[in-house]
């Protein structure tokens, strides 16, 4: 029998895992608490100052005790969504006290692997850093990777600072407007301060309990049994919480597998996806042979008119793309790989993960290859290819 042992039960209980503490969650000799420490940065009194009135009206209307000891969060990747989880007992379950908007999406569903592959992580986390100064106004460190991601991901290059932050912008995180990690934030710090040293963080990459989101997992998975086989892992931590409303015990195998400990059995359900291939005349698109591309570069390919031109051109294709949405589907992100040549011609289009309907995806790289041609990257003064991938967001508002 493999070797099993304790994800979060370690964290739960309180004993320090392997991962240091950044040197902004230890009080200095002069403060007396992890909150006044907190409060005396600028951006943390300031929003204390602001939401601490709020907050306490907010508890009470909901017939919730301020300050929450411990707190829990759950986001959910497709559905936009992060969740805030409070309660004061460790015995008793936890009671909803918001759900917040994510701002953006980087990357698309299934868990992050390695160093660049612009995917926000899936799985069990906990919160290891307060960054009262951050670039992104307040942001809240999530232990990525983990122990499973340092088995399954990228082992040079895993990728690394994960955060909940504000300003609303991502690049792999989770990003909330600056009003709503005021609260995350404060929330946090209390918990922190009343002894729970280990705040868990639950990515999902859908709720399970919305129709359209299961079908939208179901088709991106239908060709994916390794990315299925991991999604209903997560599922099982999903479904435990809602019975419950207390943390499933999570567990890793030898192959880095989370196992969820007492996860409710699932129904059997027919297939809604399985159904006659139908046969279809590929579509040409436009392929080189590069025999040659450097993993770094002195300066990435620019598309004309700058980083705002670029996202303004997603942003109408993925408006474009809406009628080529399978029927059911009302929103998708696709990550799709693409090479800029030296000569500043954007090639080799591939779609690696969102969508496995082969009309939709030969639409969409159709309509890229017509982009205009970008500035090639650099090396050493000279044009060189260089490999991207973007997630392009449709959706039927």
């Amino acid at each position: 029998m493999k070797n099993l042992f304790l994800v979060f039960l370690i964290c739960w209980m309180g004993a320090v895992p392997s991962e240091a503490q950044p040197a902004l969650q230890k009080s200095g000799p002069s403060y007396t608490s992890f909150i006044n420490y907190q409060k005396s940065f600028p951006r943390v009194n300031e929003a204390w100052q602001r939401k601490i009135d709020t907050l306490q009206k907010q508890f009470k209307a909901k017939d919730l005790e301020w300050p929450a000891k411990y707190i829990y969060i759950r986001s959910f990747k497709y559905d936009s969504q992060l969740e805030v989880w409070v309660k004061n007992e460790l015995k008793e379950p936890f009671r909803l006290f918001k759900t917040y908007k994510v701002c953006a999406l980087a990357g698309t569903l299934g868990p992050k692997r390695m160093e660049g592959d612009y995917q926000v992580p899936e799985g069990f986390y906990y919160i290891n850093e307060f960054n009262p100064k951050s670039s992104y106004y307040l942001s809240l460190g999530i232990n990525y990777p983990n122990a499973s991601d340092r088995i399954l991901s990228d082992s040079l290059q895993p990728g690394g600072e994960i955060y909940i932050h504000g300003s609303c912008v991502t690049v792999g995180c989770i990003p909330v407007t600056d009003k709503q990690i005021d609260e995350i934030y404060i929330l946090a710090a209390n918990a922190k301060d009343l002894g729970q040293d280990f705040i868990p963080v639950h990515i999902f990459p859908i709720r399970y309990d919305v129709p359209k989101s299961v079908d939208y997992l179901a088709n991106i998975t239908k060709d994916d049994a390794s990315l299925k086989k991991f999604s209903a892992k997560l599922e099982g931590a999903f479904d435990y919480f809602e019975k419950y409303h207390q943390l499933p015990v999570v567990m890793i195998d030898d192959d880095g597998g989370y196992m969820i400990d007492g996860a409710p059995a699932k129904k059997a359900v027919a297939d809604k996806n399985k159904s006659v291939k139908k046969i279809k005349v590929p579509v040409k698109h436009r392929v080189r042979t590069i025999n040659h591309m450097p993993q770094a570069v002195d300066q990435w390919p620019q598309y004309p008119g700058g980083n705002e031109a670029f996202m303004k051109y997603l942003d109408n294709l993925g408006k474009e793309m809406v009628p080529f949405l399978p029927k059911g589907l009302s929103k998708a992100y696709v990550l799709v790989e693409f090479i800029i040549d030296s000569d500043g011609v954007p090639v080799n289009f591939k779609v690696v993960r969102g969508m496995n309907d082969e009309d939709f995806n030969d639409e969409l790289i159709s309509r890229m290859e017509k982009m205009p041609d970008w500035q090639p990257a650099v090396l050493d003064k000279k044009p060189v290819p260089k490999k991207m991938a973007q997630t392009v967001t449709v959706e039927d508002f």
